[in-house]
């Protein structure tokens, strides 16, 4: 705390979360941080619970925070969601179509 002060941080009101992101796509996510700053000494402080979670844990929130480094990640995981979507579909086709009334279907 001493070097702290030294250093002039001042505590920045309002923050509600702090989002740290990663090179393996994963994201340090703080809740209610307690946010410092001294702009002139080029110094931040957060301090709180951080969690690790994953990019997708935090969409759709997160996309307005999102830079060009993060734009890879993003597409693999709308790449896993179609394929995803795909495998369902696969499943699906060994469901018979039941039509509009479900009790003549029955009856067969």
């Amino acid at each position: 705390q001493a070097q702290l002060k030294r250093l002039g941080v001042n505590t920045i009101p309002g923050i509600e979360e702090v989002n740290m992101f990663r090179e393996d796509g994963s994201v340090l996510h703080f809740a209610a941080p307690r946010v410092q700053a001294s702009v002139a000494a080029n110094t931040y402080v957060v301090s709180g619970h951080g969690e690790n979670k994953g990019l997708q844990e935090l969409l759709p929130g997160i996309i307005s925070q999102l830079g060009p480094d993060n734009l890879a990640s993003l597409k693999r995981i709308a790449e896993g969601f179609s394929a995803s979507k795909e495998d369902k579909k696969e499943d699906d086709e060994d469901i018979p179509d039941v039509g509009a009334n479900f009790e003549d279907v029955s009856k067969q």
